[in-house]
């Protein structure tokens, strides 16, 4: 697997603490572990990376004993410490800490005294009343535990909602809003309006002349399941939950107070919190009620964002941007100009009914073309992508004679051919060097072997990336969003790699995928590496989907100039490594 994100590291940290805790190990260490997933939670950039660069502890709560650990967890995939005391314990006590007032020593009495060590031994321990009988717990805590199940309180927490199924709730909540008479200014916050890969609510921020009758509005939408007006009234704040389990928060607030709640509520935290730090250095306090001046006790309440940050000597940030990762650094002249979605001028990563896709060449070429672009290469599948409807290089012959038909028939759009290739665990490609060559691009993927160590899996992709032949990585960490973790690989040698032979690397649009993700993006962006945003296409509708890769360019500071594929084919075909070698 790729290195593993924060709240991956996070969540080993939190069950490190349990698992200590349910131990009997002394409180300061349960606490270390605890306080450690926070700060992990919530750093602002890979903590994984930091480790490998020997920072690490420069984070609050990591001290050289978490370190090794880390360090352990990227070498080998685990920590010891956590192996070690997973097999003391049943893999289902933990579970029982997911209930109200269960904490891992109660969960420990339970599983000492009772036996009890699974959700399903604990609802079984309720119904016949034998919880009643251990002391400290009693009819009341059974009580407590069957109404815990009778709620789904058990039940695992709901995962994080993909970007791309949480915004289109979002945008048509945001649309109806705005069409109410009683509504003034509705706009979207929190991590969606960032643009993250996924979220686990969302935050509206609001004006209106009828506040009650835009919150009673919301609470009807036929999205929303249910809603509860907040603790200041129904003038103020609504929250509620749609009928796809999504929370949604909404706030009504005065006109003059708008930029400031837009701006907290947009966050992230660490850019937040560093820009409340800088504010105390220039006297002044940031809240979601103000911008407080120490001198004068003059509270500034602000209509806009741009207000905002112009109080505090900034200038406006793109929400993409506000992560804490160097961009309050940022003044007027250096803030990038990020890509928009018209930049993009060509899509080379997209497939027919040759391979898995659903679609003939015709068809998609005419789809992109009406959606402005210039140009497209066709990647049907190679020979052995290990999931059928692949393409073999007899057949890949024929698709190049269909391909060049195509091109020739069609007006207002250059097609042309290529092959998502597999790259085999040896690093070679799946298809003779002669074929290659006759190509118009070649994307190397890997979708088999997925489980070879780090260093064996870097220096397959390495070779690929070698490869005269190739022009691009395609999904290079093979990551599924909230569902798996990348591969083993080393992604600072593949950006080496590519930066060395001019191979591209792709943000795969795929809404699962974003890959590279934004951080990846940035450093290979950095190394002076070309980046293509592709729609992996499908189908006709799939091409849509560059909007997400666009999403992770905007995130990764990306600029129209860094993305190569917003160029036309005339000058996009000179960056190809094969034209250099060409030439």
């Amino acid at each position: 697997m790729t290195d593993p994100p924060n709240a991956t590291i996070a969540a080993l940290f939190d069950e490190l603490g349990d698992l200590y805790e349910l131990d009997g190990a002394v409180v300061h260490r349960v606490l270390a572990y605890r306080n450690a997933a926070k700060a992990v939670r919530e750093a602002p950039q890979s903590v994984a990376a930091m480790t490998r660069a020997g920072t690490v502890t420069e984070l609050p709560g990591i001290g050289r004993t978490l370190e090794e650990k880390l360090r352990a967890l990227l070498a080998t995939g685990t920590v010891p410490a956590v192996e070690k005391l997973r097999a003391k314990f049943p893999p289902g006590l933990l579970d029982l800490t997911r209930l109200p007032g269960l904490g891992p020593k109660r969960a420990r009495r339970l599983y000492d005294e009772l036996g009890i060590d699974s959700l399903d031994a604990l609802r079984d321990a309720a119904e016949t009343g034998r919880l009643r009988e251990l002391r400290g717990f009693g009819r009341k805590f059974e009580e407590q535990m069957l109404a815990a199940f009778v709620a789904g309180l058990a039940e695992k927490p709901r995962p994080r909602v993909l970007l791309h199924r949480a915004l289109p709730i979002a945008e048509g909540i945001v649309d109806a809003l705005r069409a109410h008479p009683g509504s003034d200014r509705v706009e979207l916050a929190g991590s969606a309006r960032r643009l993250t890969d996924s979220v686990k609510d969302l935050d509206i921020i609001a004006t209106a002349t009828d506040p009650p009758a835009l919150l009673r509005a919301f609470a009807q939408l036929d999205a929303i399941q249910e809603a509860t007006f907040g603790a200041d009234g129904p003038q103020n704040a609504a929250r509620a939950r749609t009928h796809t389990g999504m929370p949604v928060d909404l706030r009504v607030v005065e006109p003059e107070q708008f930029g400031n709640l837009l701006q907290h509520f947009t966050g992230s935290k660490a850019h937040n919190l560093g820009l409340r730090e800088g504010a105390v250095r220039r006297g002044l306090h940031v809240s979601e009620y103000g911008v407080l001046e120490d001198a004068t006790g003059i509270m500034h309440r602000c209509a806009s964002e741009e207000e905002v940050y112009a109080l505090l000597g900034l200038p406006w940030i793109p929400p993409e941007l506000r992560e804490g990762r160097g961009e309050l650094a940022l003044r007027d002249g250096d803030m990038p100009e990020l890509i928009a979605q018209g930049d993009l001028r060509g899509d080379l990563h997209m497939h027919t009914v040759a391979s898995d896709g659903r679609a003939t060449i015709e068809e998609m070429a005419l789809a992109a073309r009406a959606r402005g672009l210039e140009y497209v290469a066709i990647t049907d599948h190679s020979a052995s992508h290990g999931f059928g409807n692949h393409v073999t290089a007899d057949e890949l012959r024929r698709q190049i004679e269909r391909v060049r038909a195509a091109d020739a028939a069609l007006d207002g759009i250059t097609v042309l051919i290529g092959t998502e290739s597999n790259i085999l665990p040896d690093g070679s490609l799946d298809y003779p060097d002669e074929l290659l060559a006759q190509l118009d691009w070649v994307i190397a993927s890997v979708h088999t072997s997925f489980g070879m160590g780090e260093r064996a899996m870097t220096d397959r992709m390495v070779a690929a990336i070698e490869h005269p032949c190739v022009d691009a990585i395609g999904h290079p960490t093979g990551r599924k969003i909230e569902q798996r973790a990348g591969y083993a690989v080393d992604v600072d040698r593949l950006v080496e790699a590519a930066a060395r032979t001019g191979t591209m690397l792709e943000i795969n649009s795929a809404p699962d995928r974003r890959d590279l993700d934004d951080i990846h993006a940035r450093a290979a962006r950095a190394a002076g590496v070309r980046i293509v945003i592709d729609s992996d296409a499908h189908s006709v509708a799939n091409l849509a989907l560059t909007r997400w890769g666009i999403a992770t360019a905007r995130r990764a500071w990306l600029s129209k100039d860094d993305v190569a594929n917003t160029r036309p084919w005339s000058e996009f075909a000179q960056l190809r490594k094969r034209a250099g070698a060409a030439s």
